[in-house]
């Protein structure tokens, strides 16, 4: 079987590397399309992942629109000549609309509602759109759900095994408490007129917990001049080695706030977006979400202080994930009997 798979942000290749690696053991080919986005070339590059580079995509509503005439054009070559059975993606229309002018089925995945232009430059353009139970929207006939997080596809315990060695390089010990503060660059389509963090709320949050624990700045941009001495530099393919033994989180990027939820690593997310997927984690009580900084400060003081805090949110972690199923065996089944699929929603 021949597959064609389109990468669109880091997080899309921890999501499908399991998936790819063992379908490419079992003798099936991949083709594979990246953007240019943060880090995602970077962990396509240590994970020897080979893949095509599509360029670095638009800024704003214009110059995507421009962009996207010339990565779906791009697409349609690359698929005319690699012939594949199947397009893969996480909601790119790119993938979505190379397919369907070359009259191959479109599989894509989504787990973000408010991602709204987006959904409507894809759904029409795929076969098959998966999202998890927790999705709160009808995308009508052609949509599968799995009851799980698409995170679970890197992070299972089947497939995360946490080095503590990965924290050398940041010159503490597993028993020194760390926070990860965590940064989004908001030039996604879904984050205009949206906000996280300003500097000004980030330095007096650093200002009072930095006596408590060291503190560490991940962003996917620059890091402002006055927040650099907290940035925190470590090979990509380490990050979560590194979220598993911090003491806690705090930060504006869904996916990586998702990621500590299902590592038992404390998570507080600061955004004025919200997904279906959060929320039922919040509700489970693996992470405490906030639309703004009030009332930040306080629920990091009070998780810190907290004894076995970390026990705590592990055992909740493991009661919530053992009734989750396997996703990358739900999606590598659904890859390999897509025809079925296909048919089953006519």
């Amino acid at each position: 079987m021949k597959i064609f798979l389109d990468i669109g942000h880091p997080a899309h290749v921890h999501y499908f590397r399991n998936i790819l690696q063992s379908l490419t053991y079992e003798g099936h080919d991949f083709l594979v399309t990246a953007r240019e986005k943060d880090i995602t070339h970077k962990l396509l590059d240590n994970y020897n992942i080979s893949y095509i580079s599509r360029g670095k995509g638009g800024k704003n509503l214009i110059t995507k629109f421009f962009y996207l005439f010339k990565a779906n054009y791009q697409l349609y070559k690359l698929g005319k000549q690699f012939k594949p059975d199947l397009f893969i993606s996480f909601a790119s229309p790119y993938a979505g609309q190379a397919a369907y002018f070359l009259k191959i089925p479109h599989f894509s995945f989504t787990d973000t509602e408010h991602a709204k232009l987006g959904i409507l430059a894809f759904l029409p353009f795929c076969d098959v759109v998966i999202t998890p139970s927790a999705y709160k929207d009808n995308l009508g006939k052609k949509q599968i759900h799995f009851d799980g997080y698409m995170e679970q596809c890197y992070l299972g315990k089947k497939y995360f095994n946490p080095n503590i060695n990965s924290l050398k390089g940041l010159n503490i010990n597993k028993n020194k408490k760390y926070i990860i503060i965590r940064l989004v660059s908001w030039d996604a389509s879904h984050d205009i007129g949206q906000h996280g963090v300003t500097n000004d709320s980030l330095l007096k949050l650093i200002h009072k917990l930095k006596n408590y624990a060291s503190i560490f700045i991940s962003s996917e941009g620059p890091i402002p001049k006055e927040l650099r001495e907290y940035s925190l530099s470590i090979d990509p393919t380490k990050i979560h080695d590194v979220l598993y033994y911090a003491s806690l989180f705090i930060g504006e990027g869904a996916t990586m706030a998702s990621e500590c939820a299902i590592i038992g690593t404390p998570s507080i997310y600061i955004n004025t977006l919200s997904t279906g997927y959060l929320e039922q984690q919040q509700k489970y009580g693996l992470l405490y979400m906030f639309n703004s900084m009030k009332g930040v400060t306080n629920k990091a003081l009070e998780l810190l202080s907290e004894k076995n805090i970390k026990e705590v949110q592990r055992e909740k972690c493991s009661k919530v994930l053992k009734h989750k199923i396997d996703v990358n065996e739900f999606i590598k089944k659904l890859i390999l009997k897509y025809k079925i699929h296909i048919n089953a929603l006519k």
